[in-house]
C-alpha cells in the first residue's frame, strides 16, 4: 500500500490511506461508499496487512480509521463475499476476525471516525480502536439475529465498551433498532460527539495530540491498557468460532431472511 505526503491514494482494493509525514498521523479509509463500506475479501486483507505495515513505520505514530462518504462507516462483510467453511463445527473461517489492529499486534493509538451507519462486522474495528469519535446523526446497530446469525465476536467486543444490558439489547434486536450517536455517547460506547460531517476532522485533532508526544510512552500506555482486559477477551473470543458455526442457519437460509428484510426501525 502507497505512503503519501497527505494526499490521498488509493490501495488496490476498497481501503486508501492518507499519511501526514509532518504530524505522523495516518488515516485509513475503507473506500467502497456505493457498498456503505463493507467489506469484500480484498479490502479485509488489505486493513490486516495495512495493520502489519505499521508496525515497521516509525513515521506513523497515530492512526485514524473511517469510512468514505456521510452514509455509514461500515456495514460488515459484504454479503456478496464468498467464504467456504469447512465441513466441520469445530473449524471456522471469518475473514473479519483478522482486520484489527490489535489482532495484528499493532500497539500505537487507533482512533475511529464514524459518520453515517456502523453495524455488525463495523465492531471489529471499533473493539479494537482506543476510542470512537461519532458524527451526531451517527447510527449502531447488529443485525445478526434478524438473519439468523449469532453475535459473537460483535458481542464481545462491545462488551468491553459497553454496559451489559446495552450489548445484550443492541444484540438481540437486530435490525429492530438503532443506536443513536447521543446514546452510545452515553453508554460510553462513543467518547465525543462532532458534528455533522465533522468525525473525521475531531478524530484527527486528537491523533494530532497523541502523535505529538514521545512514542515510546504513548505505546506503552497503549499495552497496558488492552493489558488490562486482554485475558477476558481472548477468552471470550476463543469460543467465538465454535458459537458461529453451531447457531448460524445455513447461508441460503440467511439470504432469504436478508432478502425478506422490512424497512423501519426505532432510534433510541
Amino acid at each position: 500500500m502507497p505512503r503519501t505526503g497527505g494526499t490521498r491514494a488509493p490501495g488496490s482494493g476498497g481501503l486508501s490511506l492518507d499519511l501526514d509525514k509532518d504530524t505522523g498521523v495516518a488515516v485509513l479509509t475503507l473506500d467502497r461508499p456505493d457498498r456503505l463500506n463493507a467489506l469484500d475479501l480484498t479490502t479485509a486483507a488489505e486493513l490486516a496487512s495495512a495493520w502489519r505495515a505499521f508496525r515497521f513505520d516509525d513515521t506513523v505514530r497515530a492512526i485514524v480509521v473511517t469510512g468514505a462518504g456521510r452514509r455509514a462507516f461500515c456495514t460488515g462483510i459484504d454479503r456478496s463475499a464468498e467464504v467456504p467453511q469447512p465441513n466441520s463445527p469445530y473449524m471456522v473461517d471469518d475473514p473479519l476476525a483478522v482486520i484489527g489492529p490489535k489482532t495484528n499486534g499493532l500497539f500505537k493509538p487507533v482512533i475511529a471516525a464514524v459518520n453515517g451507519i456502523a453495524c455488525g462486522g463495523a465492531f471489529y474495528l471499533l473493539g479494537e480502536a482506543e476510542f470512537v469519535v461519532a458524527d451526531e446523526e451517527a447510527t449502531f446497530f447488529d443485525p445478526h439475529t434478524t438473519y439468523g446469525m449469532v453475535s459473537a465476536y460483535e458481542s464481545v467486543y462491545l462488551a468491553q465498551r459497553m454496559p451489559f444490558g446495552e450489548v445484550a439489547r443492541m444484540a438481540l434486536m437486530g435490525t429492530a433498532e438503532r443506536v443513536s450517536a447521543r446514546r452510545a455517547h452515553e453508554v460510553g460506547l462513543v467518547s465525543e460527539l462532532a458534528p455533522p460531517g465533522e468525525a473525521l476532522t475531531a478524530a484527527l485533532a486528537c491523533a494530532r495530540v497523541i502523535a505529538s508526544y514521545p512514542p515510546e510512552g504513548v505505546q506503552g500506555t497503549v499495552r497496558a491498557l488492552w493489558q488490562a482486559q486482554e485475558a477476558t477477551r481472548a477468552a471470550a473470543l476463543a469460543h467465538a468460532p465454535q458459537l458461529v458455526s453451531l447457531g448460524n442457519l445455513p447461508g441460503q437460509r440467511q439470504a432469504e431472511l436478508f432478502a425478506a428484510r422490512r424497512p423501519g426501525f426505532r432510534l433510541r
